[in-house]
């Protein structure tokens, strides 16, 4: 990515990422607070992880109620767009762009894994994880707006 209209939709996309996270958080502390989730739905308490929690997601988005099924939705969608994010900051050939990027995706990846858990089980402490890895992948992609935003480490300027 040495053009800098590629630098700046790198940028938007991050942004729009950040925003994303925030809302989610914000949904998933409704969710947290007042939904109740039953504790016999479809894929509550599995044997196996990822069948039974891919069982919860659609129980989620099909009965668990408009906020849930917005949050689940909003999450899926999340997930994909930082994989996305991270594809475009390693074009960006800049090492410190890709890595905070990772970091960054895999912490909404693991935030996404623990609001599976916390459809399956029920736990809050599922709950506060989700909470602490989406602040963390705020931070992380924070971290990539202020690297990105250095015109002297533009790749012309390297």
């Amino acid at each position: 990515m040495s053009r800098p209209v590629d630098i700046r939709a790198l940028r938007r996309q991050i942004f729009g990422a950040v925003l994303l996270i925030l809302v989610q958080s914000g949904l998933g502390m409704y969710v947290n607070l007042f939904v109740t989730i039953p504790g016999g739905h479809p894929g509550s308490s599995p044997s196996n992880y990822l069948s039974g929690s891919g069982r919860s997601l659609l129980w989620s988005v099909e009965h668990g109620g408009a906020t849930l099924a917005i949050h689940t939705v909003l999450g899926v969608l999340l997930g994909l767009m930082v994989i996305g994010v991270v594809a475009g900051a390693i074009r960006s050939s800049r090492r410190s762009v890709w890595l905070w990027s990772t970091f960054g995706a895999l912490m909404v990846i693991g935030a996404g894994f623990n609001g599976a858990s916390f459809l399956d089980f029920n736990k809050n402490a599922s709950s506060l994880i989700m909470a602490l890895l989406a602040f963390g992948a705020v931070a992380c992609f924070v971290i990539v707006l202020f690297l990105l935003s250095d015109p002297a480490a533009t790749p012309q300027n390297r």
